[in-house]
């Protein structure tokens, strides 16, 4: 097993990377702060980032956060104090690099899941929460306008009018509620998180890392084309086929 850490904070890494059988795992580690995301989170979580991209070693991504909660929001006394990305749109951006990833990723989920860290779990491919877990989006509470990605990921997830109704009244709502809209692809007792989160895992892991890759990349391609346009495009094998498609085949 390959462990890094990245991005100190007070001798504390800001986020956690470990790496297990084509599995890696991602921690957002400010378990003290709920996992609050500040400028420096986000420089710690697109350095991992841009290594899992660019590792072909790695065949799922599962993200989750350490301590009581996922993770409960932007950390409104960073704003306060001032402090900035190294770029004006660099946490957006950060969340588009997630959603990008190669691998096929899955959200962790457990205690609280607010607003920046709904954006998140949103930015992965899959789900996974507690039944106890606490979703929402408080944009409308604080007086913001969402900026990274809210107002179109929501909406692609729960369907245009239950987006609305969460982000008109900043309701928040549990794991049972949120995989009953969609929000969550798998709500299970809290204890029974890890057993299904690896579950997933396993096989998705099982299964041919190319063929998930290039699924995912289709799919990532007709959101810009119209339905014939994409179905036609698919025909054309337009990320060719996976190395192991031979070897596959040839089990029988």
């Amino acid at each position: 097993m390959v462990v890094n850490t990245v991005a100190m904070s007070d001798e504390q890494p800001l986020v956690l990377r470990s790496d297990r059988d084509g599995l890696c795992t991602i921690t957002l580690n400010r378990p003290d702060k709920l996992n609050s995301l500040t400028p420096g989170v986000f420089v710690a979580l697109r350095e991992v980032l841009d290594a899992v991209a660019a590792d072909d070693s790695v065949h799922c991504v599962v993200l989750q956060g350490a301590g009581r909660s996922f993770c409960a929001g932007h950390d409104l006394a960073a704003i306060a104090d001032g402090e900035r990305a190294p770029s004006r749109h660099f946490e957006p951006e950060t969340v588009d690099a997630l959603e990008r990833l190669p691998q096929p990723t899955i959200a962790k989920v457990h205690g609280h899941c607010f607003t920046g860290g709904l954006e998140l779990a949103l930015g992965c491919d899959l789900i996974v929460s507690t039944t106890t877990a606490r979703f929402g989006d408080t944009h409308g509470q604080w007086g913001l306008v969402p900026i990274w990605g809210m107002s179109v990921r929501l909406p692609e997830r729960v369907g245009r009018a239950m987006a609305k109704q969460l982000m008109f009244t900043s309701r928040r709502i549990d794991g049972v509620e949120a995989q009953r809209i969609g929000l969550a692809d798998i709500a299970v007792p809290e204890e029974e998180l890890d057993a299904a989160v690896e579950k997933l895992a396993g096989e998705i892991l099982s299964n041919s890392p190319g063929t998930n890759r290039r699924v995912k990349l289709l799919i990532a391609d007709a959101d810009d084309l119209t339905r014939t346009a994409a179905i036609e495009r698919e025909r054309t094998l337009p990320h060719g086929v996976p190395e192991d498609m031979a070897a596959r085949m040839s089990r029988g």
